[in-house]
């Protein structure tokens, strides 16, 4: 198997507006363009197209989490490398994940976009860190929900101090290292 057809879930967690989606698709455009087969899983399609019903407690959070890291464990095995930006805000839930890539012997790779809280409401891509001020919603991850950031990922990126290419291109020197890019 040729290293373009080895399959790995990428997963990136952080908060809300963190840059773990602009992040996943500035390497996905890289990793097409060198002949790999990649997917990016994006948090909000999969919430609008997979796991439609599901509301925002722990049980529910847990439950989309595990759906999403099902369908990007089924495509890593396949030789597929699942780019996955999602907020998954419980460690035990991504641990859950990594359990299911660690028994079907698929590459899993957890990344942490750690962008402090108060560069996040700037960038307020949503406008939830807005909506939650005003008092329209609750239960924002890291403002009034928890968010339990990952004590050892594979990278940590700090993407309020460089560039989505600086970031996307040190998660491909992971990707390199690690045989899978």
């Amino acid at each position: 198997m040729s290293v373009s057809d080895q399959g790995a879930t990428v997963w990136l967690t952080g908060l809300p507006s963190a840059g773990k989606t602009t992040i996943a698709y500035a390497l996905a455009d890289r990793l097409r363009a060198e002949g790999h087969r990649v997917e990016v899983l994006d948090g909000d399609e999969i919430r609008e197209f997979l796991s439609a019903g599901l509301g925002f407690s722990r049980e529910d959070r847990h439950t989309n989490v595990q759906r999403i890291g099902f369908v990007a464990q089924l495509l890593a095995s396949n030789g597929v490398k699942a780019l996955v930006p999602v907020i998954a805000p419980f460690a035990d839930s991504r641990e859950a994940v990594r359990g299911r890539h660690a028994a079907a012997e698929t590459n899993y790779l957890e990344v942490h976009v750690a962008t402090p809280v108060e560069v996040c409401s700037e960038r307020d891509v949503k406008g939830l860190y807005a909506k939650q001020a005003a008092g329209e919603i609750s239960g924002l991850t890291g403002v009034d929900d928890p968010y339990e950031a990952p004590e050892s990922p594979d990278l940590r990126i700090e993407s309020h101090t460089q560039t989505v290419q600086e970031s996307a291109s040190a998660l491909h020197a992971l990707l390199t290292e690690r045989g899978l890019a």
